[in-house]
């Protein structure tokens, strides 16, 4: 049995800039240390949407998985630490955001 989480960020508004962040999400584009971690974590699907800057990250998940476990992870892996300061050259905090916070969970309002 999996569960989803849902996350949304925003990426800077220039077209150069969100085609380079496309470029390096591409099929097989992701460093294998980063997708090796995702997968070490206990996500077992991730993707992400974009729309305009906006983009959203939906991830299943096994009963492996622990959200500050992989807070934790991520923080003491150095390939990781080194995509996530890359990342950051594209990406930037929702308008609602804390302090430091990236990706920023979706509230789940409906179902069918």
């Amino acid at each position: 049995m999996t569960k989803r989480y849902c996350y949304a960020c925003d990426l800077k508004e220039d077209a150069k800039l969100i085609a380079e962040y496309k470029a390096y999400h591409a099929e097989g584009k992701a460093w294998p240390e980063i997708t090796k971690s995702i997968k070490d974590a206990g996500i077992v699907d991730m993707q992400i949407y974009l729309t305009g800057n906006r983009m959203f990250m939906i991830m299943e998940v096994d009963e492996t998985f622990d959200a500050e476990k992989k807070v934790k992870m991520d923080a003491d892996n150095t390939k990781v630490q080194e995509w996530e300061n890359l990342m950051w050259n594209y990406q930037q905090e929702l308008p609602w955001a804390k302090d430091g916070e990236k990706w920023i969970a979706l509230e789940q309002i409906f179902q069918l």
